[in-house]
């Protein structure tokens, strides 16, 4: 199938320099009051049971209270950061570390090979292009002229087969709600009108005519940041026509709630659509588009298991399944008859999670072995070819190429080690550096463990400890722990500037592989959704127990940090174990478990986490973890700093508002509990170097502040 071209950020890095003068922290930094919340009074009966939800009104984003409440706490957080004494120093010192140049894989298309590039600070990454390896580099494409304040970006982009006509996205200030721009890649001239409200979509190419895409009708009232979406629909734009006159090719009033993706196979005969109602599990259908009468042909209709058509060889098709493999395998089929009674196995399924991918006439089966890449290349046949060499254990991407190629790109990292771009001779099975990453670091400074502790019902759950060499384990070593579990996410090794404030600090970060995720195939993700949600949480308090009582840390010394469904895991754990941490970053997280459902496409979680309209014991579940709901009166939290944007239209800010108000009316105690947000930035993706600096400067200042910690200025 097409690939989008991607964009590849390369993980970034630091100098290992000589430590100079230290920062003391402060023990006489002036919290203000925090902003009086008004309460109101709002019950709601779930089964016979009253909930109470005072702080409502803060879902309305299009209000002025609203916004004067956001206005409010961003006064109070950034007064309290402004005092801390060091804040300045890792500021600076994470653009000095920022700022080397940075450069992507590259990917061919047409006459141009093309590739990403930063040359240091840049908000946002440059395409750029060259006709063949020797050829004069050019800018193809600059993100950074999108908006003044480098707040839109570059959110996906797909060339035509022959590399003459380029669509790409833009996201406004991280809104998922995407524009599109068609261009001609001879001389970059806009060709037709920009397409606008796009979401969730990927951009599939018909040949030179045009392009399928996918997208929501636009919310008719209330806001377009928050409003429920319900039917997501595939169509198909042909150029130089408006887009009204765009035609419905899959979904809408017949399909509701689905998620739908399409693309194209490679030699542009079958168009492909997938369609799920969750974040996991998918139908999958099939039109022959060499046929003038041809119409969709389902080929599974089993929503609870992942399906991918992944090539074709003519009407020989290549799926990947989890159907009766939890942990994925490849089948092949005829697509006359493609249904799930006539699949023949090619790769049969492993006691590790299959991720596969296609290039040069072979299939590269990526596994995930105790959360780090292993990589084997099969022929069409089925038969194992080679077990691919890699630098070491961490996570590899990138193993896909065009039918024709004789080699691809593939990068490496982990927790110490940089990304490295490798150009991969796909005959020969050599491998060699194409591209390393110009930072001065020397991983050989560091060290990962990986670890595997019992969680509270006996399972062992793996975890990477990373650390300087030579550290103390005493118990007083500052310890960043980061979680996800959800969603069939896998957390694989990878390298970070931002974790190099803290390690050159002497201090520990720590990666759990918790259930929920994908780390061991859907048995493993299974086992933390819905009722056995709680597992997710239990593993997570594992670890932390589990690196104080190895000493590595201690409790005082110890903070928690998570994103999205991991903004749920911290807000969780910090309740239900609140003197266990001394700090918490959940960041636009799902904190109102009662009522996620019902903004923007969070139906789509039910899959992993129920709903509260379920029935009586899937409420009651839910109630009791939701971190809005579990928080009590006069309890000491640990130092809590909420993270969230006022254009988060994945999981709306409204979660992060109402946890954050409740906690500061509960909270007792000396720890200041304050919330970060953003403005002109959405979940996460397509956010500005400079708005990625400052927010890691105030995470870093805000722990070490709390944990009393002194900042040893680098130079």
């Amino acid at each position: 199938m097409n690939k989008n071209l991607g964009i590849i950020l390369l993980a970034l890095g630091v100098t290992a320099c000589n430590q100079d003068n230290s920062i003391q922290s402060k023990d006489d930094i002036v919290l203000k009051p925090y902003p009086k919340t008004e309460k109101i009074d709002q019950k709601d009966d779930y089964f016979g049971t009253t909930v109470e939800d005072p702080y409502r009104w803060l879902e309305d984003d299009l209000s002025a209270e609203t916004k004067q409440w956001v206005t409010a706490q961003n006064e109070v957080t950034q007064d309290y950061l402004a005092q801390i004494p060091f804040r300045d120093a890792i500021h600076k010192r994470l653009e000095s570390l920022w700022n080397y140049e940075k450069e992507g894989a590259p990917i061919r298309e047409g006459d141009y090979i093309y590739f990403y590039k930063n040359d240091g600070l840049q908000n946002q990454y440059v395409l750029w292009r060259k006709k063949g390896e020797d050829g004069k580099e050019e800018v193809f494409l600059d993100p950074n002229k999108f908006s003044e304040d480098g707040t839109s970006s570059l959110a996906g982009i797909s060339f035509s087969k022959d590399g003459s006509l380029v669509a790409y996205q833009i996201s406004e200030g991280g809104s998922d709600w995407r524009k599109v721009v068609v261009l001609n890649t001879a001389d970059k001239s806009i060709v037709g009108d920009t397409l606008v409200d796009v979401k969730f979509s990927g951009l599939a190419w018909q040949g030179n005519e045009g392009f399928y895409y996918s997208s929501y009708d636009k919310p008719k009232a209330g806001s377009a940041l928050s409003a429920m979406t319900d039917q997501h629909k595939l169509y198909f734009h042909r150029l130089n026509t408006p887009q009204t006159a765009d035609e419905l090719v899959f979904g809408g009033p017949s399909l509701p709630r689905r998620y739908i993706g399409a693309g194209l196979t490679e030699d542009e005969r079958f168009l492909v659509v997938t369609a799920a109602n969750a974040t996991s599990g998918n139908e999958l259908y099939i039109k022959d588009l060499s046929l003038s009468q041809a119409k969709f042909v389902k080929v599974v209709d089993n929503m609870d298991k992942n399906h991918e058509l992944i090539d074709n060889d003519g009407s020989k098709l290549f799926l990947y399944t989890e159907l009766d493999a939890p942990n994925g395998r490849v089948v092949t089929v005829d697509a006359a008859t493609p249904q799930p009674e006539n699949w023949q196995t090619l790769i049969a399924e492993t006691e590790e999670a299959l991720s596969p991918t296609v290039g040069g006439g072979k299939i590269f089966a990526n596994y995930l072995k105790d959360a780090a890449s292993l990589v084997k290349q099969y022929d069409r046949n089925g038969k194992l070819e080679r077990e691919i060499e890699l630098p070491g254990v961490g996570s590899a991407g990138g193993f896909d190429a065009k039918l024709a190629d004789k080699d691809l790109y593939y990068s490496f990292t982990n927790y110490v080690n940089p990304v490295t771009i490798y150009r991969y001779d796909i005959t020969s099975g050599k491998s060699e550096i194409y591209k390393e990453s110009a930072i001065n670091f020397d991983p050989s400074s560091y060290e990962s463990k990986q670890v595997f502790y019992t969680s509270k019902d006996g399972t062992k759950i793996p975890m990477i400890i990373t650390y300087k060499k030579g550290i103390q384990l005493d118990g007083t070593n500052p310890t960043l722990l980061y979680g996800y579990g959800g969603f069939n996410i896998s957390l694989t090794p990878s390298f970070s500037t931002s974790n190099i404030i803290l390690l050159e600090q002497g201090g520990i970060y720590a990666v759990a592989n918790l259930r929920g995720g994908g780390e061991y195939g859907e048995r493993w993700h299974l086992a933390g959704t819905k009722m056995n949600k709680q597992n997710v949480f239990d593993d997570f308090i594992a670890a932390a127990e589990y690196l104080v009582e190895q000493q590595y840390t201690s409790p005082e010394k110890l903070a928690i940090a998570g994103g999205s469904n991991g903004g749920l895991l911290v807000g969780a754990s910090m309740t239900q174990r609140p003197t266990l941490f001394k700090v918490a970053f959940p960041a636009v997280g799902v904190l109102d478990m009662l009522r996620y459902h019902q903004f923007t496409a969070g139906a789509g979680w039910a899959f992993d986490y129920g709903t509260a309209a379920d029935n009586k014991e899937m409420f009651d579940y839910l109630h009791a973890y939701s971190p809005y709901h579990a928080l009590k009166p006069g309890t000491a939290y640990p130092a809590t700093m909420v993270t969230t944007a006022d254009h988060d239209d994945r999981v709306v800010p409204a979660h992060s508002f109402k946890f954050a108000a409740r906690l500061q009316e509960y909270h007792q105690g000396d720890n200041p509990v304050l919330i970060r947000i953003d403005t002109k930035a959405g979940h996460g993706a397509g956010k500005s170097t400079a708005m990625v600096i400052a927010e890691q400067t105030d995470k870093w200042a805000f722990m070490f502040q709390n944990m009393g910690l002194n900042y040893k200025e680098i130079k």
